[in-house]
């Protein structure tokens, strides 16, 4: 500040003056340490101190870091993978203008419709079900059009090749199968679409699909049958104004693994065509056809169910050998046949759907259970005119001729042994009294080897004289007929049906 001088003369005016702005700068300089020094310290502060702190925490962060660096690594790498996620699409976008054009419209929309090629390989044909009357089949089923939206310039690559991402948004053919039950496309690992761009926009879409869908089969032959089933192809929304639908390659279209093969079936032919549908709501439709042809294996059915049939039929022409006094033996031998050809029967009707109209394999069940049943009621015809004759016989005369002697057949079948002790063709009258069978019945009971060995020798010849003296007529008959209208039938059932 200014020093003030009183009764100052004139000569001190200068050196008041000059000693004013000194003090002046004095102080401004003074201030102007002060200030530096004040930055020069903040600066220090400012630069130093943090670095000091981080080299103190080096340590403890390296540790912090060595503890968790697994877990920072996965974060990383899966940040890594999001930001290429999100940049390559946007690349191949750019480069395929899809942000550009709108695909909810079909190529060409207002003009001829898209053709769209098909062609298709069928992998494996993995079940026919009879009962539910569908097949499963799996196959590789691609399309080809072109969409001059998605065309790129490419000097180098001749095509690009997506996965099913790119699908969601472009435009796709909307292809389903008639009559389907399920399908599904397969997504082991990933979703099994593949999707090939060319520059000059033509595009192949390549899908692997499995397909239950309905069979319409006739089993009026079953099981010497042939069925003829097809998977049919068709657009759900464009009808043939906007989508034209076509085999690429014509018949060359389907082809099919060289392995295939069923456990009941013959693959005879495959086959491709295509047709057209009317809807009466939305119009006329392109649609494509799978053809293929199956015949049945007949061995599997021969050896399970003709052949025991056959068995059972012939089993039951063994009662008209047997002797018509044997009752239980015959009766017992009928009901055997007749249930089993039963068992059969229900065993096959169990596997098969309830059609109404009769199979070939149930024509030839019910006529071979038709002749069981014929052989049993041929017994009671033969059992039933034999006791009609005898009491015929017995009033007229009041005896029984020796035609229908047959005491010791009876007695052989109470007992075991054959009586040609009692055995007297030459006699005119038998009695057939309790004492006589007592009598017969002791004369059996062997008293030596010898007398048993001989009775033995003699059993044979004997029996078959006795059984052909005491045969009836419709037995003899039965013989001949039934055999041979058998083999008639065999003949011509197989003649027709093969």
């Amino acid at each position: 500040m200014p020093f003030i001088f009183q009764n100052t003369p004139k000569e001190n005016i200068v050196i008041t003056v000059l000693i004013a702005p000194t003090g002046i700068l004095f102080v401004f300089f003074e201030e102007m340490v002060l200030a530096f020094q004040l930055v020069f310290f903040t600066y220090i502060w400012i630069a130093l101190i943090p670095n000091a702190c981080a080299a103190s925490n080096i340590k403890m962060t390296h540790q912090r870091c060595s503890s968790s660096v697994k877990q920072t690594c996965k974060q990383e790498t899966r940040m890594k993978k999001d930001d290429s996620t999100k940049v390559w699409p946007q690349k191949y976008e750019q480069l395929l203008h899809i942000e550009d054009n709108d695909f909810a419209m079909r190529p060409g929309f207002g003009g001829s419709p898209v053709p769209v090629g098909i062609d298709v390989h069928v992998e494996s044909i993995d079940s026919i079900s009879e009962t539910n009357m569908d097949f499963t089949m799996t196959f590789y089923l691609r399309h080809y059009w072109k969409d001059e939206r998605l065309s790129f310039p490419s000097a180098v690559n001749k095509s690009m090749t997506f996965d099913h991402r790119l699908i969601q948004k472009i435009w796709v053919p909307d292809i389903f199968f008639v009559h389907s039950k399920r399908s599904f496309i397969h997504d082991t690992t990933m979703e099994n679409i593949m999707l090939r761009v060319h520059p000059d926009g033509n595009i192949l879409l390549s899908l692997r699909i499995t397909v239950s869908a309905m069979c319409f089969m006739d089993f009026s032959r079953f099981p010497l049958d042939t069925q003829n089933c097809s998977l049919e192809l068709e657009s759900y929304a464009y009808n043939e104004d906007d989508l034209m639908l076509y085999w690429k390659h014509g018949n060359k279209s389907l082809n099919t693994e060289e392995h295939i093969s069923l456990s009941q079936f013959f693959i005879e032919e495959f086959s491709a065509s295509s047709g057209l549908a009317f809807y009466s709501s939305t119009g006329w439709y392109n649609r494509l056809f799978i053809n293929f042809v199956l015949r049945r294996h007949i061995f599997f059915f021969v050896l399970q169910t003709y052949f025991p049939a056959i068995l059972m039929v012939m089993l039951s022409w063994v009662s008209f050998w047997i002797d018509r006094r044997a009752v239980p033996a015959r009766v017992s031998l009928g009901i055997t046949t007749v249930l089993t050809m039963s068992t059969i029967i229900t065993a096959v009707g169990a596997s098969m759907p309830q059609v109404s109209y009769l199979k070939a394999v149930d024509v030839y069940l019910w006529v071979s259970s038709l002749f069981v049943f014929l052989s049993v009621i041929e017994y009671a015809a033969v059992n039933y005119l034999t006791t009609a004759e005898e009491r015929k016989q017995f009033k007229k005369t009041g005896k029984i001729s020796r035609m229908y002697n047959i005491d010791a057949v009876q007695a052989m079948a109470f007992d075991g042994c054959f009586h040609d002790a009692d055995i007297d063709m030459d006699q005119t009258s038998l009695s057939l009294n309790s004492e006589d069978f007592v009598r017969r019945k002791s004369i059996c009971s062997p008293s030596t080897d010898s007398s048993r060995i001989t009775r033995r020798k003699s059993l044979g010849g004997h029996v078959g004289r006795i059984i052909l003296e005491n045969n009836h007529v419709i037995d003899t008959y039965s013989r001949v007929l039934f055999p041979i209208v058998y083999i008639l039938f065999n003949l011509f059932y197989w003649g027709v049906y093969v």
